[in-house]
């Protein structure tokens, strides 16, 4: 079973219905006994890092999701959910996220090199940095569906692919232990994006 954290900030049917493909039972929930007792958690999540990050605490999903994650449960944040995995970010203020990934979530307008469109919208390749479970049935090269304009800065350990826009490393997957995050939105990113989902749904937890 796979709890999708329904806290007001995302569109879950696109996320609940890629992960129903693969065969997986999928509950979605805002409650904080399911998050506690959750074998594997999906955070999804549009919209401002800040009013995310309000909501989670607001209704005490925030300290759920962090316990869970230090008890050793997968977890896999999706776009906005996997910048909430991070210490901070630079949206519209300064804001704590949830701490669980070293590194800043910074505006990509400020850093590119190259002239290019933001938001960073569109489909565009992966490298591979470092081994990650999430990748175990894709291949470098292959093509995943981005829309954002922030991006995690100075991921340092946990980057484990990305892609190159605008002069720019942006941090496609991260991982670290048992926390995953996709800056991509795997439920449309076809093929490739299921295959990925289906590698998180074998992550054995602590």
């Amino acid at each position: 079973m796979i709890s999708v954290i329904d806290y007001g900030v995302g569109n879950l049917h696109s996320i609940v219905g890629a992960l129903s493909a693969i065969g997986e039972d999928v509950k979605v929930t805002g409650d904080i006994n399911d998050i506690l007792s959750a074998e594997k958690i999906v955070l999804p999540g549009v919209g401002a890092f800040g009013d995310a990050a309000d909501k989670l605490k607001e209704t005490g999903l925030m300290d759920a999701v962090i316990s869970r994650a230090k008890r050793g449960v997968p977890m896999l944040g999706v776009c906005l959910g996997m910048q909430l995995l991070f210490e901070k970010s630079y949206e519209y203020g300064k804001h704590a996220g949830l701490g669980l990934l070293a590194g800043d979530i910074c505006p990509m307008k400020d850093d590119l090199t190259e002239k290019v469109k933001v938001p960073h919208m569109g489909w565009n390749s992966l490298v591979f940095e470092k081994p990650s479970p999430l990748t175990k049935y894709i291949s470098e090269g292959d093509y995943v569906y981005y829309v954002h304009s922030y991006y995690a800065k100075n991921a340092g350990s946990s980057l484990s692919a990305y892609s190159e826009y605008g002069g720019l490393i942006i941090p496609g997957i991260v991982s670290k232990a048992n926390v995953f995050g996709c800056q991509f939105h795997p439920e449309k990113s076809g093929e490739v994006g299921l295959k990925i989902l289906k590698a998180f749904s074998e992550v054995k937890g602590a």
